[in-house]
């Protein structure tokens, strides 16, 4: 047997293994107290903090490029606290993925601006719920799609078989999970024409060719220009969603807001803008629970006269 051969065949058995471990780490998350998971993710996040991990050191650039007016030791404090955060992401992960329905809507202790959903929805246009990478995401959604019917956007993982874990859990209240193809975006187009709602994370980093140049905390970021389109082209209502963290394993508090007015300017320029400033303004709120750890700032303009340079290198 050659060796290439030998790898093929061995890369079916690792990713069998890597999902059996996964699939046992939720269950064994799922049954905690979400106090005791979220002591642990604290314990992930000292970690990854005394390690100098690569979440560290994104956590750094991030923090120093988006919050200039912290001191030094203020914005070491947030990168400690958002560590802790992302650690507390890891370990909720198996109750939000395989908790009961009834489980879930216990620990969404406090819901303000529902008022603000149900509006867009009895306009008849449709809704788009548009939630960052912010405290508990994932719950949010999970919450959302228990009282209306909704279609979220997502980007599938190299993994085959983790996709299926993935959608399996995120679709078991009743959302439709599409991927970032053209398919998926018919399909949310349909879903708008039917007066639903549909999600999409804004600052996630979009394709090339998929996305605009737009200002987010003061810095270039490349923004996705599929909600400026969906709603040109359905006149769909858009909405922000954040799900934050409440102490001592407490619960959840979800928030819905009426997006900024700019976000429905036909202009893109102005719209992408508005869209990022709706975002900023959500982070501010409790930035410890935004995920600086993610490379919101990867691809930049080129300049005609200078390499491309990312500022994680």
């Amino acid at each position: 047997m050659s060796k290439r051969t030998a790898q093929s065949h061995s890369r079916p058995l690792r990713s069998a293994l890597r999902l059996f471990l996964l699939r046992s780490l939720l269950r064994v998350f799922a049954a905690l107290p979400l106090r005791l998971s979220h002591t642990i993710g604290i314990g992930f996040g000292w970690l990854a903090w005394a390690t100098h991990s690569a979440m560290r050191k994104t956590a750094e650039e991030n923090i120093q490029r988006c919050l200039p007016e912290l001191s030094p030791d203020e914005q070491r404090q947030l990168v400690r606290e958002t560590l802790h955060e992302t650690g507390k992401t890891i370990t909720e992960l198996g109750m939000i993925w395989q908790g009961s329905k009834s489980r879930i809507e216990s620990l969404a202790t406090r819901i303000e601006g529902q008022e603000i959903l149900e509006q867009a929805l009895a306009a008849g246009r449709g809704a788009i719920l548009l939630a960052p990478h912010s405290g508990a995401w994932e719950l949010g959604g999970l919450y959302t799609a228990t009282r209306t019917p909704m279609t979220t956007l997502y980007r599938p993982p190299r993994e085959p078989a983790f996709e299926e874990l993935m959608n399996r859990a995120r679709e078991r209240f009743g959302a439709q999970l599409v991927p970032a193809n053209r398919h998926g975006v018919k399909a949310l187009l349909l879903a708008l024409r039917r007066g639903e709602v549909v999600a999409i994370l804004p600052d996630q980093e979009p394709s090339v060719g998929e996305g605009e140049f737009a200002p987010f905390f003061g810095q270039p970021a490349y923004t996705v220009t599929l909600i400026h389109n969906l709603m040109q082209k359905t006149g769909a209502i858009a909405i922000l969603g954040r799900t934050e963290r409440l102490p001592r394993g407490q619960g959840y508090s979800l928030h819905y807001f009426a997006a900024p007015a700019g976000m429905y300017d036909p202009d893109p320029a102005i719209a992408l803008a508005a869209l990022n400033a709706g975002v900023e303004q959500m982070v501010r709120e409790n930035p410890a629970q935004y995920q600086w750890v993610y490379r919101r700032f990867r691809r930049q303009p080129v300049h005609p006269f200078k390499a491309q340079v990312t500022p994680y290198e």
